[in-house]
């Protein structure tokens, strides 16, 4: 999770576990970080849609914008960071980066268990109902 912006009307959510897939590492990890783990396992386990502002207030995004101030929002953003001393910048963003390394090597592993589970029966019902354009039955697999 780095800077976002959204634009009014925005609608952010997960949608891996509706399709059999998962982010086992930056998008579990890093989003507990960003908005509390409840609230990470909630988008994750549930599937939700949010609107912007929802998003705004949990902390997924740092702006919203209405649609036509986008662009230049994110230009003004980019000059503004320009602006700034690049060295400090590049010490600031080490220290962010150096404190989530960790989570690399639980992605890892984690990845290297979902490699795994795209060879089980539910990964091609994921793929099946996905190219049918049907809600995927995990149960009749059970």
């Amino acid at each position: 999770m780095r800077l976002a912006i959204a634009p009014e009307k925005a609608s952010l959510g997960q949608v891996g576990p509706k399709v059999g897939s998962v982010d086992p590492s930056w998008g579990t990890a890093c989003l507990a970080r960003v908005v509390g783990e409840k609230r990470a396992r909630e988008i994750w386990y549930l599937c939700r849609r949010y609107a912007e502002q929802d998003a705004l207030t949990m902390g997924l995004v740092n702006r919203v914008v209405p649609l036509d101030q986008l662009d230049a929002e994110v230009e003004l953003w980019c000059r503004k960071i320009l602006d700034k001393s690049p060295t400090a910048l590049a010490i600031a963003k080490r220290s962010f980066n150096q404190d989530s390394d960790f989570i690399r090597g639980i992605g890892n592993l984690g990845f290297e268990a979902l490699a795994l589970s795209y060879q089980l029966e539910e990964s091609k019902e994921s793929v099946n109902a996905f190219k049918e354009k049907r809600k995927p039955d995990f149960r009749k697999l059970g």
